[in-house]
């Protein structure tokens, strides 16, 4: 009781350490790739954050599964090199005692990594395509990050605004440059806020500044003041109905509609949580390393193991949306195979007979 309990309060913090490190690196990709998009001027930079938690969510699951099979494998490596793995067998328990902790620990992350797979992934992936939608909806302003010019959709127009306050509603210190009936225009404001009309038009309000006027390519060309000046903001053009993306999909859906693009999507959702069960029960044979021998052999092959076993089930899972496999096969020889390895791995550690030499 002691042992187990020790086992389980290592493998919690052993998860604990890699799901931080993994979801750190994680994180700091998918901010790169988003903070790349907003200052391209696709998207708002306050956006940013929502479009994050979204992002963090659909990888949840994968993250879960990592975690568990990292969390098994290095605190049974640790224990095979400190050589406490001789303590327990010494105690009369085999490898194969190993499963019922192992699996009291992870079966609660297990049923987790399910439940995000069948009905928060599909709901995140929803709600940021909608979200995406409305973005596109939004007119210029909206999208300019301070201090970078932004060209607007038409081409015909360009902004620069040196910072923004309360809340995007008012902009500090406005450069706006534009092309109307072939005259350049040039207009500079120390403030301006957003104004909506009756009729929902968005309309830039400018204050206290100077608008110049000319032919291009001529030296001809008008300076007017103004205490307020109102230039109107395009909305974005975008379709009514986005295409639904598949991985959006409620689950029930895809359960009630069969083609051969549902029924891959549904088996490529039930696979995350069967291979994290799977996985689990491998990284016990795996964490197997002999003291005297090199620390990551046996961690190089489990993580081509990982890689391996995630590759054959894109694949098969792109065979299925291709109408190549049968969806009663489906991607179950995958586990098949790798629960056939984990079995026979099982036997090579623990039920093997070791061979005794004769002189």
């Amino acid at each position: 009781m002691i042992f187990k309990r020790s086992l389980s309060k290592e493998l919690l913090q052993t998860a604990i350490g890699a799901f931080a490190i993994l979801f750190g690196i994680v994180i700091a990709q998918r901010v790169t790739y988003y903070i790349g998009i907003a200052a391209s001027g696709s998207i708002a930079s306050n956006a940013i954050n929502t479009l994050l938690g979204f992002s963090m969510i659909k990888f949840m699951p994968m993250l879960l599964s990592l975690t568990l099979f990292l969390a098994v494998l290095l605190t049974l490596t640790r224990q095979h090199r400190d050589s406490e793995m001789v303590i327990w067998f010494s105690s009369g328990q085999g490898l194969a005692a190993w499963i019922k902790p192992v699996l009291t620990f992870a079966s609660p992350v297990i049923v987790l990594i399910a439940f995000l797979s069948l009905m928060v992934t599909p709901w995140a992936t929803n709600k940021s395509t909608e979200y995406k939608t409305q973005l596109q909806k939004q007119d210029e302003l909206a999208t300019i990050t301070p201090g970078v010019f932004k060209e607007s959709k038409q081409a015909d127009r360009v902004y620069f605004v040196e910072s923004f306050n309360q809340l995007g509603a008012t902009v500090k210190n406005i450069f706006i440059q534009s092309v109307q009936h072939q005259k350049l225009g040039v207009i500079v404001a120390n403030q301006g806020h957003r104004e909506t009309m009756a009729n929902r038009d968005n309309f830039l309000i400018m204050e206290q500044g100077r608008r110049y006027e000319g032919k291009q390519d001529t030296e001809e060309f008008t300076s007017t003041s103004f205490e307020k000046y109102a230039v109107r903001l395009e909305a974005k053009e975008s379709k009514e109905k986005s295409p639904m993306v598949m991985q959006a999909v409620p689950s029930s859906v895809l359960l009630s509609q069969h083609n051969p693009v549902n029924n891959a999507e549904i088996q490529g959702r039930i696979a995350i949580p069967i291979s994290a069960f799977i996985l689990v029960l491998l990284a016990i044979p795996l964490s197997f390393v002999d003291p005297r021998s090199g620390r990551s052999g046996n961690m190089a092959m489990a993580v081509l193991t990982y890689i391996i076993y995630n590759n054959m089930i894109s694949i098969t899972q792109a065979w299925l949306t291709q109408g190549k496999l049968n969806p009663m096969i489906g991607i179950w020889p995958v586990h098949f195979i790798f629960l056939t390895l984990t079995i026979y791995l099982f036997y090579r550690r623990a039920f093997q007979l070791p061979v005794v030499p004769r002189w």
